[in-house]
C-alpha cells in the first residue's frame, strides 16, 4: 500500500513537473510567435514598419482598430504642445484626490498604483505636479492621470491636435475611463445580453456625450464610481470596440514625426521627450539607444503598440501594429513576446530581413 502511494505520487509529481515545462516553453517569449501570428491572421492585424526611411513591411497600413492606450499618444502631444506655449504650467501641483476621482480599481491591472508607488517621493503635501501625471500616462498607463489630463487639456484641443499633425483617420477621442459606466448610466435596470443589444445599438455619438455626462459625474460624485454596473466579458468587448481608433499608417506617421527631431520646436520637444522617453530611464538602454518612446495599449481582445527609436550609430526605426479580436490565450502568449519581437526588430539585422520577407507574402 505504501509503494502504491508512492508510485501514484511520483506520477503526479512527474505529471506536475511535464505540465510546468510546457507551460514555460509555451509562454517563453518568442519573437516568431508575434510574426507568425500576424502572417497567419491578416483580419486581426496591421502593421508598418521603417528603418532609416526605408519602408520593410507595410500590410494593411489604413484598416481602422482600436487604439487602447496607444491613443495617449496623442494626449502627450496636446501637453507637451501646451506646456511649451504656456498654455499650462507643468509643474502645477495637482491633488492626489483629484486623480482618485477617475481611478477605478480593478480596471487597469494595477497601473495606477504602481505609478502612484514609483513618485511617492514627489508627492508632497498629498499633491504632485503635472509633469509627473502626463509620464505616468504613458509609462506606467495610468488611465486616471489619462482622463484628468484629458480634461485639464481639453478634449476639443486633443482631437484637434488630430488636424493639426494631419492626421486623417482617426475617429474621436473621448474619456475612456468614463465610457465603463455607460451601460450603467443609460441602461441602469439592463443586464447580461439585453445590456449587450442595447448598448450595441446605441448611436456612437450618443454613446460618446454619455461618457461626457459620466465624466462630470465621477468629478462631483465619488460614491457614483462604486457601481460599475454589469462589465462582463461581452459589455467589456462593446467598451473595447468602441475605443478611439485609427491605422498604422497614422501611427506610425507621428512616430517619424517626433523621430525626426525636427517636426515640432525645440521646447516642445524637450517636453516630449520628457515623457515619451521613460525607456532611457534605464542606463543599460542608454547604452545603445539615442533616442527611444514608445506606447502600447491592451484590453482583453485588442493590443496596440507604436514606438520610434535612433540608436547610438544613427539608425531610426518607427513601427506600428495593431492586433484585435484575439483570444484569451492568444492574447497572453502574444503580450508575453511582443518586448522579444520589438528588440529583435531593433537590434538584429537578419531578423528585420525575416520579418520583410515574410510579411510581403
Amino acid at each position: 500500500m505504501i509503494k502504491k502511494t508512492f508510485i501514484v505520487l511520483g506520477i503526479v509529481a512527474g505529471t506536475i513537473l511535464l505540465l510546468g515545462a510546457i507551460g514555460v516553453y509555451y509562454f517563453k517569449p518568442n519573437e516568431n510567435f508575434v510574426l507568425n501570428f500576424i502572417k497567419d491572421n491578416p483580419e486581426k492585424s496591421a502593421i508598418k514598419l521603417y528603418r532609416n526611411d526605408t519602408l520593410l513591411v507595410d500590410k494593411s497600413p489604413d484598416k481602422m482598430m482600436p487604439l487602447a492606450s496607444t491613443v495617449k499618444i496623442i494626449i502627450a502631444i496636446e501637453y507637451a504642445k501646451q506646456a511649451s506655449s504656456g498654455m499650462i504650467n507643468p509643474d502645477e501641483k495637482i491633488s492626489i484626490k483629484e486623480l482618485d476621482k477617475f481611478y477605478i480599481p480593478n480596471t487597469d491591472g494595477g497601473a495606477h498604483k504602481k505609478w502612484l508607488d514609483k513618485v511617492s517621493d514627489k508627492i508632497e503635501n498629498d499633491e504632485i505636479s503635472i509633469r509627473e501625471i502626463a509620464k505616468g500616462m504613458i509609462a506606467f498607463s495610468s488611465n486616471a492621470n489619462t482622463e484628468w489630463l484629458s480634461d485639464k487639456l481639453g478634449l476639443e484641443n486633443i482631437n484637434n491636435r488630430l488636424d493639426s499633425l494631419g492626421i486623417k483617420k482617426h475617429s474621436e477621442i473621448y474619456y475612456i475611463v468614463s465610457a465603463l459606466f455607460v451601460g450603467k448610466e443609460k441602461f441602469p435596470d439592463s443586464d447580461n445580453k439585453d445590456l449587450e443589444s442595447k448598448l450595441k445599438a446605441l448611436p456612437i455619438d450618443e454613446y460618446i456625450q454619455t461618457t461626457n455626462v459620466i465624466h462630470e459625474k465621477l468629478k462631483k460624485d465619488s460614491t457614483y464610481k462604486k457601481d460599475k454596473g454589469d462589465l462582463s466579458m461581452n459589455i467589456q468587448r462593446i467598451w473595447s470596440d468602441n475605443l478611439p481608433e485609427s491605422t498604422v499608417e497614422e501611427y506610425v506617421g507621428v512616430m517619424k514625426k517626433i523621430n525626426s527631431r525636427t517636426y515640432f520646436n525645440h521646447q516642445t520637444q524637450q517636453y516630449l521627450d520628457e515623457v515619451m522617453e521613460f525607456l532611457l530611464d534605464n542606463p543599460a538602454n542608454r547604452q545603445w539607444l539615442e533616442h527611444s518612446g514608445m506606447k502600447g495599449g491592451s484590453t482583453a481582445f485588442v493590443l496596440t503598440k507604436a514606438l520610434y527609436a535612433t540608436d547610438k550609430k544613427g539608425n531610426k526605426t518607427e513601427m506600428a501594429y495593431f492586433l484585435n479580436d484575439l483570444e484569451f490565450l492568444e492574447n497572453t502568449r502574444l503580450q508575453m513576446s511582443m518586448n522579444q519581437f520589438e528588440l529583435k526588430i531593433l537590434t538584429d539585422k537578419e531578423f528585420r530581413s525575416e520579418v520583410e520577407k515574410e510579411l510581403k507574402k
